[in-house]
């Protein structure tokens, strides 16, 4: 399959149409007092998003974190010291990484989390003679 001049003119019409749609990001900086990024967006609002729940951005220094980039359509941000990237529109339906991050942090929340339900499965579980034991090799 080709693509055609037409095809392409098409495309940049979509795009211009998403980009007037959504908001995109305007400013950000680094809340040192809140670790918190906060994105000013084209619509007024600001979106503040927690260092300690992005990907790439846990854990780093201050000097780091406020070196940020925007990327050109206003829809990423990109941090050069941490080769670290978050993509807005993300950010906004609250995804702060790739789906694995995301499903290895969702994993250990739900590991650790107790409930009504998982403490009664661990009673009838436990009656049954509980986890079986991990064999050990001879």
């Amino acid at each position: 399959m080709s693509l055609t001049d037409i095809d392409v003119r098409r495309a940049e019409k979509r795009m211009q149409a998403r980009l007037k749609a959504q908001p995109r990001a305007t400013s950000a900086r680094f809340d040192r007092r809140g670790g918190r990024i906060v994105v000013g967006l084209s619509n007024g609002l600001e979106l503040g998003v927690p260092v300690n729940l992005a990907q790439g951005l846990a854990g780093a220094k201050a000097a780091d974190l406020a070196d940020i980039e925007i990327s050109p359509t206003g829809l990423g941000l990109h941090w050069p010291r941490l080769d670290a990237d978050l993509y807005l529109p993300a950010l906004m339906e609250g995804v702060f990484g790739t789906r694995r991050w995301m499903a290895q942090r969702l994993g250990k929340s739900g590991g650790s989390s107790t409930s009504l339900a998982k403490r009664k499965a661990a009673r009838v579980n436990g009656k049954l003679g509980g986890r079986p034991r991990k064999a050990v090799p001879a």
